[in-house]
């Protein structure tokens, strides 16, 4: 048992080198110039079985550096990043390494481990973080249940604290806890340059096959002088289409009542959102309920008249009823 664990270990471990030395990475390799990431956080949710991953930069596009798969785990690599930390990462767990085994494998197979910062996550409970000794100031890392929180390039050394007080102590789900964690930092000064750029992601449980269907939230702010409130923004909305798509399936499924309610949560959650009050008083018609579209479908004929014009061609689609007078009705709003 002893000898088939070791040599596992030294597979994975040749894994990540190969890897590494296939893309040019040696001894004498310079590090990236760009720091690029400054505070992130992962995340599990023991009760649900959920991965999240969390982040916000002074730096375009911060998206690519965090990572998570249903039943496997989730990865933030920061500092001077690589990228790759994230996909063999996942796949040294995958393979059945603990977070803690696959981070100890890429460390000892980089060269450069003194500029990176990187935590991750496994299903298991593993959580672990490196900080190397050369990223820049203020950084560290704080480990906690089921999490980490990681910066650097901080103007305080109070922000990674701040993140996992605000985690631990928010109400709701991964995606709440993660907004509070980001949010905290930022309270606390954040990044010395500034913000810029921000992003989320959280998956199920278990691979479904479908990979669209696995990310529950996948949200990103590439440049925004403010992209903590946008992604907070993107967040909302998601959660409103989510109720959307709840709402079809009730009406694919004949469920005409639960779908008008889920279309109603969907509008309140997004208001102003034509495309979903729309589709709510679209529903309203279909179950017969067409006086209280009318007010809806008002509202929005007077932001956008296309919306008007789109009436009379859900006829055939069977998504109005066939129906001279109610169709009148209704584009007469």
């Amino acid at each position: 048992m002893f000898k088939k664990s070791v040599v596992t270990f030294i597979a994975v471990l040749l894994i990540a080198s190969s890897a590494m030395a296939q893309s040019g990475q040696t001894g004498r390799e310079i590090a990236p110039f760009h720091p690029v990431t400054t505070y992130s956080i992962v995340c599990y949710d023991s009760a649900t079985g959920q991965l999240g991953a969390a982040v916000q930069s002074h730096w375009f596009k911060v998206a690519n550096v965090i990572w998570a798969e249903p039943a496997v785990g989730a990865i933030a690599t920061q500092s001077f990043s690589d990228y790759r930390y994230g996909p063999l990462g996942l796949k040294m767990m995958k393979m059945g390494k603990s977070a803690e085994e696959a981070l100890k494998g890429l460390i000892a197979s980089d060269p450069s481990e003194n500029v990176r910062q990187v935590a991750m996550i496994d299903v298991n409970g593993s959580v672990v973080a490196h900080t190397g000794a050369k990223c820049i100031a203020e950084a560290g890392h704080l480990v906690g249940k089921n999490y980490s929180v990681q910066a650097n390039l901080m103007e305080k050394n109070t922000v990674w604290g701040a993140m996992a007080t605000a985690f631990e102590n928010t109400e709701g789900d991964l995606a709440d806890k993660m907004m509070a964690a980001l949010e905290a930092a930022q309270a606390e000064g954040g990044d010395i340059r500034g913000k810029q750029s921000a992003a989320m992601i959280v998956v199920a449980a278990h691979p479904t096959g479908q990979p669209w269907k696995d990310k529950l939230v996948d949200v990103r702010v590439d440049d925004s002088p403010e992209p903590l409130k946008e992604l907070k923004r993107l967040l909302n909305i998601t959660r409103a289409y989510d109720k959307m798509e709840a709402g079809d399936v009730f009406l694919a499924e004949g469920k005409v009542d639960e779908a008008a309610a889920a279309y109603a949560a969907a509008a309140e959650l997004a208001p102003g959102n034509l495309e979903i009050q729309f589709w709510h008083a679209a529903t309203l018609v279909s179950i017969g309920e067409v006086e209280r579209s009318l007010p809806i479908f008002k509202e929005i004929f007077a932001k956008d008249e296309n919306w008007r014009t789109l009436v009379p061609r859900l006829v055939k689609a069977d998504l109005l009823p066939d129906d001279d007078a109610i169709i009148k009705k209704i584009v007469e709003q």
